[in-house]
């Protein structure tokens, strides 16, 4: 998937539970980058910790999807504690 001479970068990003890191893992999956960008994102979700590896050719790209990623991190955690926690430990988004 990755290619070989591309920059990659690896994150884990911990929460502190596992239905909060799924609520984030299940937004954030759904917004795959665009192929303009020349960034590939792939998203895993283990436990309360929500996995990511970018890979782009220039580092510019690696910085401009993955300031967009943390934003969007930022952006659901701030609705989450507005909003409150999940009533129910099973959460279901459909």
């Amino acid at each position: 998937m990755f290619e070989e001479d591309n920059l990659k970068i690896d994150l884990e990003v911990p929460f502190a539970d596992e239905t909060i890191s799924r609520i984030v893992f299940d937004v954030l999956r759904v917004d795959v980058e665009p192929k303009r960008s020349g960034v590939t994102k792939l998203l895993t979700h283990q436990e309360n910790i929500v996995k990511a590896s970018f890979s782009a050719k220039q580092a510019k790209q690696l910085r401009v999807s993955l300031t967009n990623f943390f934003e969007k991190i930022d952006l659901i955690v701030e609705t989450i504690e507005v909003m409150g926690p999940p009533v129910s430990a099973n959460y279901s988004h459909y």
